[in-house]
């Protein structure tokens, strides 16, 4: 990952700390901060309840190797993983580095995801209450909320494959394709994707953010009273300016900054 500059929300005093993309001197130094990024993402998605037995994925590519990626192992708690448990593993579904299996159904995937959209660095994704519940209606997330807004007219709906469990690559890549340069993807049936193009962290933050959009979006309607909507020019303004990938990256920096000081061991 090459230095990237932002220019919003930097800091008008000098001496004041605020967070920005982390620089790396080799790709040795930047492929193990995303293994950490990676475990930490797991731990924060176990502490969230995303867990489902032995499904769930993230993915993150190394940053020297682009046609491979790190992955969690096949059947190991979100809660216990460690950055020294990630698997290197190849499009083919072959583990390069690591002593776990892989998800079958979740390598198809995610391998076909990152080789239709060679812009994106990372995916997650997991079978939670509120992403399965909202994926079973079919339908793109609304601008009902600020959250939501940050995914107006950049969400995929997929209903190739919906309900079914991919596990040939045809399929994987009929659902990557699909995909396209959205945030996420609704899986009809299935659940949420999330793609960061940046990093894992901000791959993270939309996967957390869509699923808090869906729970909303249910308890809103669960109501019986209609739904007022966000003006289209209004919902791409908070849009711009608050769901990009460097601010999902900011957001998901205390939620990091939590789970270390609580699981610090995710880091080794």
């Amino acid at each position: 990952m090459t230095q990237k500059t932002q220019t919003i929300y930097k800091p008008t005093q000098e001496n004041l700390y605020f967070p920005q993309y982390p620089t790396f001197n080799a790709p040795q130094e930047e492929r193990w901060h995303r293994r950490q990024r990676l475990a930490a993402v797991c731990r924060v998605f176990a502490k969230f309840g995303y867990e489902y037995g032995f499904a769930g994925h993230v993915t993150v590519r190394d940053p020297e190797h682009p046609n491979l990626f790190w992955t969690n192992p096949f059947a190991m708690d979100f809660g216990r993983v460690q950055a020294s448990d990630m698997l290197l593993v190849d499009h083919e579904g072959t583990v390069i580095e690591g002593n776990w299996a892989v998800n079958r159904a979740g390598f198809v995937l995610h391998s076909a995801i990152h080789a239709a959209n060679p812009s994106i660095v990372a995916s997650c994704h997991a079978h939670t209450i509120n992403g399965m519940a909202w994926a079973a209606l079919g339908r793109p997330l609304d601008p009902i909320t600020q959250t939501a807004c940050g995914f107006f007219e950049d969400q995929a709906l997929i209903q190739e494959e919906a309900g079914a469990v991919v596990v040939e690559n045809t399929a994987g890549h009929a659902v990557a394709k699909a995909f396209g340069n959205a945030k996420i993807a609704i899986h009809q049936n299935h659940g949420l994707f999330s793609a960061g193009r940046e990093s894992i962290e901000e791959a993270a933050w939309w996967f957390i953010a869509a699923d808090r959009a869906c729970e909303i979006q249910l308890k809103a309607e669960a109501t019986g009273s209609p739904l007022k909507l966000i003006d289209r020019n209004a919902a791409l303004h908070s849009k711009a300016h608050l769901a990009t990938p460097f601010m999902a990256w900011l957001h998901f920096q205390p939620i990091y900054d939590a789970i270390v000081r609580e699981q610090p061991d995710c880091l080794l």
